[in-house]
């Protein structure tokens, strides 16, 4: 009994000593490796947010290691967050529309007519995140602004590459507006919505139907820090930024080249530019540069990049990077002119930030009405951290109900 007793403490004792490991190397790694300037909110918060997604995918990697789960499949987990009760003002239904499992929110407060309807695609890289993981932010679009909410669960990288994302979006997208009625939404009156990886799905959505005929068109487009071209990771937000979590300059490259190629050997080339061919650089100059970026964003500091030569190998393997499907932002006058109004968030923490400021001096020059939120302390991935108590940041709930005002206003 005695033997079994110690060995039983022994074990105890090992496993709270690898968790204490893993809790300061976590931190350790986070102040060592991350830069969080002055004016972020709540920086101590952040840190803490961080450490959980760095000890996330070090105990992912070494549950891979004795081939319990993937790494992924355990960060997935881990980011999926805990289930939420029911709501007492909400439907909430899980159905598929067409292939797509989708995840609907509809008001329970009586409506005197037809009611406005969301899709939303979540962010995560393409990689990462679920109808669950964005569940907070759905409940509270179709709460407060009296709307019905479609989640999308598509396909996620590296299993399933691009397009397969795309394709699911906008075929959850043409479903819901063909049967809007069904839902009780009137039809003309759809927003589509989605924030980081999810915004630039949203964005080629809102593109993609402006050529398809025979819809309803989309009524409004809601971009959340979204990630908007994958040509130039030099801009000035992506210098300003590189270091401030949640997603870093590499992490932003990572994630594009695991969803366009499935893994990220060719991180360096991408990071340098050397991905894309100098003649496509220099047409798309006139709307992707940093002389389009206003001076005020510039004053923490700014390197001019210098253009290098694409080389042809490394082109033609990520030429998908240069596609409108990954870089809404290159596309023509003749379609951005005909885009939905638009309520656009950027975070001035955040190394997508320019990516946001390019695309509404493109929506207006175009005559596209924009309604943009500018969160001055905020970093990437804020909005999700409304409502999770002592790691809740006021500012994520404030540029929520600027959208749902946005939302009641259309």
């Amino acid at each position: 009994m005695g033997f079994f007793y110690v060995l039983f403490v022994l074990v105890v004792a090992a496993f709270l000593a690898a968790v204490i490991l893993l809790v300061v190397g976590s931190i350790y790694f986070d102040a060592s490796n991350s830069e969080i300037p002055p004016g972020v909110e709540h920086p101590a918060k952040l840190r803490i947010i961080h450490a959980v997604l760095i000890g996330s995918a070090v105990l992912g990697k070494i549950l891979e290691n004795l081939h319990i789960c993937t790494q992924i499949q355990f960060v997935r987990f881990i980011r999926d967050g805990r289930k939420l009760g029911k709501d007492p003002t909400l439907f909430i239904k899980d159905v598929k529309f067409k292939h797509v499992p989708v995840r609907i929110y509809q008001p329970k407060v009586p409506s005197a007519g037809r009611r406005k309807g969301i899709i939303y695609f979540h962010g995560g890289g393409w990689m990462f995140g679920s109808i669950r993981s964005h569940e907070n932010i759905c409940r509270y679009f179709a709460r407060e602004s009296e709307s019905v909410v479609v989640s999308v669960e598509y396909r996620l990288a590296p299993e399933h590459l691009y397009p397969a994302q795309l394709n699911d979006c906008l075929a959850a997208t043409t479903h819901f507006l063909e049967a809007a009625e069904d839902y009780g939404v009137d039809s003309a009156r759809v927003i589509v919505a989605g924030d980081s990886s999810g915004g630039t799905l949203a964005a080629t959505i809102c593109q993609t139907l402006v050529s398809k005929p025979g819809l309803a068109k989309v009524h409004a487009q809601i971009l959340i820090y979204p990630g908007l071209q994958a040509i130039d990771f030099n801009l000035p937000s992506y210098q300003q930024n590189r270091a401030v979590p949640i997603l870093y300059r590499e992490r932003a490259a990572f994630y594009l080249l695991h969803y366009v190629n499935g893994n990220a050997s060719l991180l360096e080339e991408v990071l340098e530019g050397s991905h894309v061919p100098v003649n496509l650089k220099l047409n798309y100059r006139k709307w992707l540069s940093a002389d389009n970026i206003p001076k005020e964003f510039k004053i923490r500091g700014y390197k001019p990049h210098v253009t290098v030569s694409g080389e042809d190998e490394v082109c033609e393997v990520l030429k998908n990077m240069s596609s409108l499907e990954t870089s809404p932002l290159l596309a023509e006058d003749a379609v951005v002119c005909q885009l939905p109004e638009t309520f656009l968030l950027t975070c001035e923490y955040d190394v997508l930030r320019d990516d946001g400021l390019l695309y509404k001096k493109r929506l207006e020059d175009n005559g596209v009405a924009v309604t943009w939120y500018h969160v001055t302390n905020g970093f990437h991935g804020i909005i999700s951290f409304f409502d999770k108590g002592w790691l809740s940041f006021p500012s994520a709930e404030k540029g929520l109900n600027k959208m749902v005002n946005f939302i009641k206003s259309l």
